[in-house]
């Protein structure tokens, strides 16, 4: 695992790789007990997770303020941070068990992040994350338009929700409603990827969220902008 990495981000120093090692190390272990991955090959955490997650860092600068939205077990999120250890990360989900993993792992790791326990229908309407953040990443199966929901209340104006996806063709044209009634201009990335076709879906923010979304939760999964 330590030499694909390797080979695939030249940029990463012997620290970042140790990094990712321990991880993936903590990530199989703690999945004995605990739902965190349904990968258990360490090449394929590495692939399918790791180098995975790493297709926005192009879009992440020093000292910005980045939420991961429903992190699971910290994907994007901290690969991201093991390569960009200066940005202020918060990774926010609604089960506390993993955030209890994810503590554990910014201990071993010897990151910083801040953990926040909640849904972000709620979290989304709480003046202390409401439109604080440069950039909103989300790795989650949902839908686009779901997602635009559950992501852009967090960005301020100016800034950008990322969504990983796959062919996002489909998504892109049922996201047009959303995106209108959101305020934000969506844009397609291709992303160089060895597990299928991958992308990432940027929504730039134009203007503040009405105060109306995000909408109750649940709500944004059975009735989708």
């Amino acid at each position: 695992m330590r030499e694909m990495l390797k080979a695939a981000l030249p940029q990463a120093d012997e620290r970042a790789l140790e990094r990712f090692e321990i991880y993936a190390r903590l990530l199989l272990q703690w999945n004995q007990r605990m739902n965190l991955t349904a990968i258990t090959d360490p090449e394929e955490v590495a692939r399918k997770h790791f180098l995975d997650s790493l297709g926005a860092q192009g879009h992440i600068q020093p000292g910005q303020k980045v939420i991961d939205v429903g992190t699971g077990a910290g994907f994007p999120g901290v690969p991201l941070l093991i390569l960009h250890p200066d940005m202020e990360l918060t990774l926010a989900d609604s089960l506390q068990k993993r955030l209890t993993f994810l503590d554990t792992l910014l201990q071993e790791l010897g990151l910083k992040a801040t953990l926040v326990h909640g849904r972000a229908e709620e979290l989304g309407q709480n003046r202390l994350y409401r439109e604080t953040f440069d950039l909103a990443l989300s790795r989650a199966v949902a839908s686009l338009p779901v997602l635009l929901e559950l992501t852009t209340p967090f960005i301020k104006v100016g800034g950008t929700a990322i969504a990983y996806k796959g062919d996002a063709t489909e998504e892109m044209k049922a996201a047009k409603s959303a995106a209108f009634l959101l305020h934000v201009k969506l844009k397609e990335e291709p992303l160089s990827s060895k597990v299928g076709k991958r992308c990432l879906v940027l929504a730039q923010k134009t203007a503040p969220t009405p105060a109306a979304y995000p909408r109750k939760p649940g709500t944004p999964n059975k009735k989708p902008l």
